[in-house]
């Protein structure tokens, strides 16, 4: 009789620790999918936050650069291509492009001096850079997310748990776009 008890504390003890072993997996798919998701909204605040000073640094560049009218008018569609993406890879793709234009936005305040000396625009600048970085800072937090949840589904066991959890879909990375890898050239 004491024998069987003891094989039934062993098997008990082998449950519960499969079960714990689990239970844990199945939770931790869940928490790697949920920082990723929580990341993609602070990206996405971030560049919200831009889409909403563009205008303002549009309507302050306009007054002293009226002929740059395409650049202008590039911006404002690639804005409202933001503001109207409904998907994480809309809103990847229409931010890359706006991330370009806005680049060759400032530029364009270069050749105006009385413009680089406007305080508008230099406050202006000032947001954009910062929210530049914002934005980079919470794109690189966010990929980190991704790479830690892509890596665990490749795993065997975060394969099982991830496909039983109905999360077997690779997370999206936020990477550059092509034009943003060629080597600027600089001028004086």
């Amino acid at each position: 009789m004491k024998k069987i008890w003891i094989v039934l504390i062993v098997v008990g003890v082998i449950v519960l620790m499969l079960g714990g072993w689990l239970i844990g997996g199945l939770n931790r798919v869940v928490i790697l999918d949920e920082n990723v998701t929580a990341l993609w909204r602070q990206v996405d605040v971030q560049l919200q936050r831009r889409n909403d000073l563009i205008p303002n640094l549009v309507s302050t560049v306009k007054g002293y650069a009226a002929h740059e009218k395409e650049l202008f008018t590039e911006v404002t569609r690639l804005r409202s291509q933001w503001g109207s993406a409904t998907t994480r890879a809309g809103k990847i793709k229409a931010a890359e492009g706006l991330g370009g234009a806005i680049s060759r936005l400032l530029l364009v305040a270069e050749n105006y001096p009385q413009l680089k000396a406007s305080q508008n625009f230099l406050s202006l600048q000032a947001q954009i850079e910062g929210t530049e970085n914002r934005i980079a800072v919470e794109r690189n937090r966010y990929n980190r997310a991704v790479q830690a949840f892509n890596s665990y589904k490749r795993t065997i066991a975060g394969g099982i748990f991830a496909s039983l959890r109905g999360l077997s879909q690779p997370a999206e990375y936020f990477e550059a776009d092509a034009t943003a890898k060629a080597v600027p050239k600089v001028e004086f």
